[in-house]
């Protein structure tokens, strides 16, 4: 009985110890012409829980390190300056909130990834409604958990790879909220490693110089509605597993090594409901198993699939591939993968039951993309009426390509089982 007074007692000693300190918190206000005209001042008298209000001007101060529980809130969206020098904030606190404030100007540096936002070694951050332009890094979290990085404008004015960092960088971190971020410009628009259970929403990410999304031995994270366009290689996704991307749109990522997903070593994924549209290659995958590819619609890329080696226990199923130059390549004759259940836009077979599913099996790899992959020069024949021949040739008596790359039960109409991919606020 007195344990259970004790504990009811304690109890209720925290939640007013809690009230009153939230009650009693101070709101301090910084401008040129307020009491306060400094940002590392205020920090430095204001106790935990502090609101901090930054009037709109300009504020050179750089290395602002944020050591204590504050909400730190701009107002007109005040502008911190780094002047091509300096990392302009550094959060060590746990329960810190960075708002509606327009950080630019991050020096860029070979001997550190200096970054507008750096969140070290905390949880239970927030990052939101903030602008960051003409950055090396824009968020860099490291060692943290328990954090959201939400509807930020990130831009920066990367030229090349190794003079750009990325927009979003997240190193060794959990349970991380990504969301309603538009990112542009930089070297990789969102880069994770080592992170794990994570979720990436309702991002546009565009015009990077490398991936829109890079991310690499990081396992159990989500990524749906997000758009990845005009970036210089796609998305690349590499030694990971029970990763689920839903709903993204990947297009317009055109170049000789462009692809809209790069898939290599993942394993127990699924990728479904996303749209993949105008790429050099739709999905590239390697060495990746019991991977679902259900629903996608692969519309007017060059090859909408590559298929390279170690790819075992895949299914690709109920997807639509609509006026590709090329619909699936592979790259050998072993094959353990299900392709069956496809819509084809350049099956030509017949459906004599009714019953929505083609009668006549469909070869999806064609011979002239088998004779491309072994002499790529031969893409200048494209539209020649030879190209016609063969590829008809090899469909009445195949010899060259992979006897049991079929689709078994094609679909006759298009696969309207599907939801609209990508951004929702964008489309």
């Amino acid at each position: 009985m007195k344990n259970i007074l004790s504990k009811t007692l304690l109890s209720y000693l925290f939640v007013n110890v809690v009230y009153i300190a939230q009650s009693v918190a101070a709101t301090l206000v910084v401008c040129s012409t307020c009491e306060i005209t400094s940002i590392h001042t205020a920090i430095e008298i204001a106790a935990h829980g502090d609101i901090l209000i930054i009037k709109k001007g300009v504020y050179r101060e750089g290395q602002i390190v944020v050591d204590k529980s504050l909400t730190i809130r701009g107002e007109d969206y005040p502008i911190l300056d780094g002047e091509s020098d300096t990392e302009i904030m550094t959060i060590t606190a746990h329960n810190v909130t960075i708002e509606g404030l327009h950080f630019q100007n991050v020096g860029t540096s070979y001997m550190e990834d200096r970054a507008a936002i750096r969140a070290k070694r905390v949880h239970n951050f927030l990052i939101q409604n903030n602008i960051i332009t003409n950055a090396f890094f824009g968020v860099y979290l490291e060692h943290s958990r328990n954090g959201k990085v939400v509807n930020n404008i990130i831009r920066g004015e990367a030229q090349e790879e190794m003079s750009s960092g990325n927009a979003i960088h997240i190193w060794y971190c959990k349970n991380v909220i990504i969301e309603g971020n538009k990112l542009s410009h930089h070297r990789d628009g969102i880069y994770l490693e080592f992170v794990d259970n994570s979720r990436i929403v309702d991002n546009i990410s565009e015009y990077n110089i490398r991936y829109g999304l890079h991310f690499m031995f990081s396992d159990g994270n989500d990524f749906s509605y997000n758009i990845f366009q005009y970036n210089g290689s796609g998305v690349a996704v590499m030694f990971s597993k029970e990763v689920n991307m839903w709903n993204n749109r990947f297009q317009n990522n055109w170049g000789k090594a462009s692809y809209g997903l790069l898939l290599k070593e993942i394993y127990d994924t699924e990728i479904r409901n996303n749209i993949f549209l105008e790429n050099t290659t739709g999905i590239f995958v390697e060495g990746s198993t019991r991977v679902s590819y259900i629903q996608n619609e692969l519309s007017h890329n060059g090859w909408a699939m590559k298929i390279m080696g170690g790819c075992l226990d895949n299914a690709i199923n109920q997807n639509n591939f609509i006026g590709n130059t090329f619909d699936l390549s592979v790259n050998n004759n072993i094959n353990e993968n299900n392709f069956d259940g496809n819509y084809w836009s350049e099956y030509s077979g017949y459906d004599l039951d009714n019953d929505g599913i083609g009668d006549v099996p469909y070869r999806p790899v064609k011979l002239f993309n088998f004779i491309v992959n072994q002499t790529p020069e031969a893409l200048v024949l494209m539209r020649s009426p030879f190209v016609d021949l063969i590829n008809f040739s090899e469909r009445v008596s195949p010899i060259f390509t992979p006897k049991n790359v079929l689709d078994h039960s094609p679909l006759m109409k298009y696969n309207k089982n599907k939801t609209n991919a990508g951004n929702t606020k964008s489309l």
